[in-house]
């Protein structure tokens, strides 16, 4: 079968990384068409220099980047420096990028190649905030019905909030735009903090990154250093989650995965759960599906994917 084509949403951070690493090293899956920068876990212009540094340290540097979204469609930014570090990727020592960034925008990057593809044959991949799509929705309406999949990280359910009690960072961020993409018909895959926080590096785990010898499976444990020390911290867990990556995994191995299709709704409007995913997981409400909302992952699996996927950078 032929590999998917995709475009990968992100605001690396050390888990888009290697989420991102994770697409590149399985070319035979998934086709990445390029590379769309968001304003998310740090500012736009560290988002899309960090999209160059990842694909530079898999040698994939004919994989385009585009800057996005600077900010969210109606609010001011909120960024997560106190978990992935000032840069977004603090941990490895990592050259600045010598590839270019595209002069085009993400933005019209996303309409120009949905339009010039046949109709369900190109999945979204957003790993950050969602204002990329959702522009690309309001400004290009048209594209929507062609869009084959958007599989996403964001939103939680029985796992609540981990930037407020109720929300996820990702949707929190950008509340407006998720509403719009939650409203938009496609077909939508959801991999909440509920799946994520089951994606655990414990140190066998991270071990085995390191164990590889490489640029990428040392930068990978070094990154996962880093971060988990926040997670380790707040949640008392054996490891840090890897969010991101839990979407590449399911466009390659979607056994991995269980959920539920239900209804999602993103609250937009309240100060005390802005930002939550509503998800209709015991299905009381009526409302039509809208989202394969994910509730398990085969973690072991998931673990032995990415390291052989990684072993091959």
């Amino acid at each position: 079968m032929a590999p998917r084509k995709i475009i990968i949403d992100t605001d690396p951070g050390q888990d888009d990384a290697v989420a991102i690493l994770l697409a590149l090293a399985s070319p035979e899956d998934v086709d990445v068409l390029g590379i769309t920068a968001v304003a998310g876990n740090v500012p736009l212009e560290l988002t899309a220099k960090n999209a160059r540094i990842v694909c530079e340290l898999a040698g994939k540097t004919d994989v385009p980047v585009f800057a996005g979204c600077d900010r969210p469609l109606g609010r001011d930014l909120v960024t997560a420096e106190h978990v992935h570090g000032k840069t977004g990727l603090d941990g490895p020592s990592l050259s600045d990028p010598q590839m270019p960034l595209q002069e085009q925008h993400a933005v019209d990057f996303i309409i120009e190649t949905v339009r010039a593809h046949d109709t369900g044959t190109i999945t979204l991949c957003p790993l950050g905030p969602l204002t990329n799509v959702a522009t690309a929705f309001q400004r290009a309406p048209d594209i929507v019905e062609k869009v084959q999949q958007i599989v996403l990280m964001g939103g939680a359910y029985f796992e609540v909030g981990n930037i407020t009690p109720t929300a996820e960072f990702n949707i929190y961020v950008d509340p407006e735009a998720a509403d719009i993409v939650f409203k938009s018909d496609v077909d939508i895959v959801v991999m909440p903090l509920d799946v994520t926080h089951k994606a655990l590096v414990t140190k066998p785990r991270n071990d085995a990154f390191r164990a590889l010898g490489t640029p990428v499976g040392v930068a990978v444990a070094e990154m996962t250093d880093f971060f988990e020390r926040f997670d380790k911290e707040k949640y008392g867990s054996a490891g840090a989650p890897l969010h991101d990556p839990c979407v590449t995994a399911y466009l390659i191995r979607p056994d991995l995965f269980t959920g539920r299709h239900v209804n999602v709704e993103v609250e937009t409007s309240s100060d005390l759960t802005m930002g939550m995913t509503v998800a209709d997981w015991w299905r009381v409400t009526g409302r039509p599906a809208n989202a394969m909302f994910m509730g398990d992952v085969d973690a072991d699996g998931f673990f032995g994917l990415l390291t052989e996927r990684l072993a091959r950078l």
